[in-house]
């Protein structure tokens, strides 16, 4: 989580927006030719089928546009639990009784116009500060967030659609910023939520299409780094990263893919770190 206090995120503007309309038009393709019934297939999501995946990813786009959200009362909805969760379901149920080719028309018409938008942003608009979900940052840090979000719907979209990405659909820029986006939170998941004792030196290593490696060291705090200076790991995590990212998002694994979970060095912190993977809101 980023505080007025911490330095802003300095993005490339190009690098993420290519990550984000490759994004878009990943979920088109995904829906673009499904059948009529599909539309209403539960997700993994509570409350959600793939038509209320779709209608969430076009509210927030809305929203970012400068749309009202409409206003229904889901306070009674077991699966709405914050202020976030009632704005993502008001557009919901706004768009809940209409059939899969509106939603998919709605969707295209929402993300051109943000694209207009986005591509003639300054890069003063692009680096200003805002309000963000992680925290005050940059507003190119919010497209990033983005980025991570519309790639998880997508994958919560193939899950339930027995659709699962092959790996060559998982190398590209969007999944890589994604990752990039789920990395920053690492000290908070391992420090705060797995309680890694002071000292701790933590390797996740990603296998797969997403293969890389995070680190993060606990030194009164914890906190991301690019190595240990030469020391050891005192617990290593290793995991596909299609599934790590699952895990992150407090999904179901990915079916087809690997759900070993290897520990080395001190298992039980690695066990608990995993175990308390899930900080998505």
């Amino acid at each position: 989580m980023n505080s007025p206090s911490r330095p802003l995120t300095l993005l490339d503007k190009t690098e993420v927006l290519d990550g984000l309309f490759t994004s878009w038009d990943d979920i088109d393709r995904l829906l673009a030719n499904v059948p009529a019934e599909a539309w209403s297939t539960p997700t993994s999501l509570p409350g959600w089928c793939v038509s209320d995946v779709v209608a969430h990813v076009i509210g927030t786009e809305s929203m970012l546009l400068g749309e009202p959200t409409p206003e229904h009362d889901v306070s009674s909805l077991d699966h709405v639990r914050n202020p976030i969760g009632e704005l993502n379901e008001c557009w919901v149920r706004h768009l809940s009784g209409e059939p899969g080719a509106r939603v998919i028309e709605r969707f295209r018409s929402v993300t051109g116009r943000r694209r207009e938008v986005l591509s003639a942003m300054s890069d003063d608009e692009w680096n200003a500060p805002t309000a963000t979900p992680a925290g005050p940052d940059t507003y190119g840090r919010f497209m990033r967030i983005r980025v991570f979000d519309c790639w998880m719907h997508e994958h919560d979209i193939r899950d339930a659609l027995s659709s699962a990405a092959a790996d060559a659909e998982l190398e590209g820029p969007t999944a890589r910023l994604a990752l990039d986006e789920m990395t920053v939170s690492m000290g908070f998941v391992v420090g705060k939520r797995g309680k890694a004792p002071d000292g701790s030196r933590v390797e996740i290593r990603l296998t797969g299409p997403l293969s890389r490696t995070i680190r993060v060291a606990v030194d009164g705090r914890a906190a991301l780094v690019d190595d240990f200076g030469g020391a050891e790991p005192t617990t290593t995590i290793a995991v596909d990263g299609l599934q790590f990212t699952r895990l992150c998002g407090g999904r179901p694994l990915v079916a087809g893919r690997p759900e070993e979970i290897e520990y080395g060095g001190d298992v039980e912190v690695g066990q608990r770190i995993v175990a308390n993977l899930n900080y998505v809101i």
